[in-house]
């Protein structure tokens, strides 16, 4: 039985979602799961790069996504479910694994994107979630 479920989205990319989230949703209700909903803002590394932003862009960026993250949820997870907006920022597929780590989930839930010849079976941020989570890792296709 599952108790505790991550969701990653891409809040930029509908695909990301679209069929991924329903399928967790599914998933929580059937089990009585709390569903976590994750998204990663990635950060530009280099101070050089940084400089190139306002001071505050990245606070900004950060509430940006809460707030949206917050529309997707109420728009489309239906009431009744148990459900966690997370933001991180960083390398994507390692926020994923020490968030499902910290939050203590059974199974995490994402899209892979239609995969490059290079990339085979799956996209490369679900390839190392699937490689590295210790939790089982349903990866819905779009």
């Amino acid at each position: 039985m599952t108790k505790s479920i991550l969701l990653s989205v891409d809040l930029n990319q509908e695909s990301s979602w679209r069929k991924a989230l329903p399928e967790a949703v599914k998933l929580a209700t059937q089990d009585g799961a709390r569903l976590h909903v994750l998204t990663v803002i990635p950060t530009y590394g280099m101070p050089m790069v940084g400089a190139y932003f306002p001071s505050d862009y990245a606070e900004k960026a950060e509430a940006e996504a809460a707030r949206q993250l917050v529309d997707l949820i109420a728009r489309k997870v239906p009431e009744g479910v148990k459900v966690e907006t997370h933001v991180e920022k960083g390398t994507i597929y390692k926020r994923i694994i020490e968030n499902a780590d910290r939050l203590d989930c059974d199974l995490i839930v994402l899209a892979s994107h239609r995969p490059e010849m290079q990339d085979y079976l799956i996209g490369p941020n679900a390839a190392k979630v699937v490689r590295h989570a210790r939790q089982s890792v349903y990866v819905v296709r779009e």
